[in-house]
């Protein structure tokens, strides 16, 4: 096994892979609007690890949807790999979302009763990658985070750091082009937290991907390559 895993979307070249301009979302509470995000601009290239900071209730998983076609903006363009999204319909966003970006949560959502190589291995052969090559990268990932002994067990039989490093492994399993991260190692104690992600950090950076990371962590958004603070509904340097 090679000392970082292999896929297509390893480059050096340092691309914009995610772009955001004067993206606004505005939620209604009762007769008032509630402007959550005020005209966002941010871009995020291969190769870059870039660390969300910001209060609970400013935004951070409003923007992450918004950048992962989740959700769709009130005002503003969002655009991967240089395409633009907004104007896509439900079906092209899914295939978007499908070719090119990858997920992790806050909890893991595994799927309990599979294992954890068929955890990895399904979003795999889901995006068109045979069954055998599925399950061999799915098993060179998990071998990758330490978990060799473990690839049989259900996530129940893991422990949070282990199924964390499950979850991580499918989001990259079937060579996302960007990786986007909810509090990634919110629901772990602070030694284990420090492991995965230092853990995620390696896989990200030899695969050379970007990623945005929403955390609350500001040891763990110091070790990123830039970190932005959401605050009053804009990004500002931190």
């Amino acid at each position: 096994m090679s000392d970082t895993p292999q896929t297509p979307a390893q480059t050096t070249s340092g691309k914009p892979v995610l772009g955001l301009a004067g993206v606004v979302r505005t939620f209604r509470q009762g007769r008032q609007d509630l402007e959550v995000l005020r005209g966002i601009d941010l871009a995020v290239r291969e190769g870059e690890i870039v660390a969300l900071v910001g209060p609970s209730g400013s935004g951070k998983s409003t923007l992450l949807h918004i950048a992962g076609l989740l959700e769709a903006p009130d005002a503003g363009e969002v655009t991967i790999l240089g395409e633009p999204c907004a104007g896509l319909d439900d079906d092209a966003r899914t295939a978007k979302r499908r070719g090119n970006l990858g997920f992790v949560y806050q909890y893991h959502h595994l799927l309990p009763e599979f294992s954890a190589l068929e955890n990895v291995a399904i979003p795999q052969i889901i995006a068109g990658f045979s069954r055998g090559e599925a399950k061999r990268r799915a098993r060179e990932l998990l071998g990758w985070m330490g978990l060799e002994a473990r690839e049989k067990h259900r996530p129940a039989r893991l422990s949070g750091g282990e199924q964390q490093r499950v979850a991580i492994a499918r989001a990259i399993a079937a060579a996302p082009r960007l990786l986007l991260a909810d509090e990634p190692t919110g629901n772990l104690d602070p030694e284990t937290a420090a492991e995965v992600f230092s853990v995620l950090l390696k896989l990200v950076r030899g695969a050379g991907l970007a990623a945005l990371v929403a955390t609350h962590n500001p040891d763990l958004a110091q070790r990123m390559d830039r970190v932005v603070r959401l605050q009053s509904g804009r990004l500002v340097a931190a």
